[in-house]
């Protein structure tokens, strides 16, 4: 079963060319509906560091503790303004979890990007 925090690879489609790449992600959705239904919401994670420290980017060091076991083999920036609603089937593979204090500043993160509360 697919978990909020879950880093994930994602078969990435590119609308405008019909070709796709496989790249990070980290699941974002709850647990509920990712038991529920098919699709999943994830965020995309890049290698790109130039918004680093920007509140809608979430900064993922391998090097960390807290970085170690997600599966990334360089530093990453979780960008919780580029979303994506995808079928779980899409998800080829699990290659780490967020560790609790992660999954704290990932809902940070995610209320920076969308204005919540």
């Amino acid at each position: 079963m697919i978990r909020r925090g879950d880093v994930v690879m994602v078969d990435f489609p590119f609308s405008d060319t019909g070709q796709s790449k496989v790249r990070p992600a980290v699941v974002v959705q709850n647990d509920r509906d990712n038991q529920k239904i098919r699709k999943t919401v994830i965020a995309m994670v890049t290698g790109n560091l130039r918004r680093r420290g920007d509140p809608s980017h979430l900064f993922i060091d391998p090097g960390d503790p807290d970085g170690a076991s997600l599966g990334l083999s360089f530093p990453s920036l979780v960008s919780c303004n580029n979303l994506f609603t995808i079928d779980q089937a899409a998800i080829l593979q699990v290659i780490g979890h967020l560790s609790d204090p992660l999954k704290r500043d990932l809902a940070d993160c995610l209320k920076s990007a969308l204005e919540l509360p």
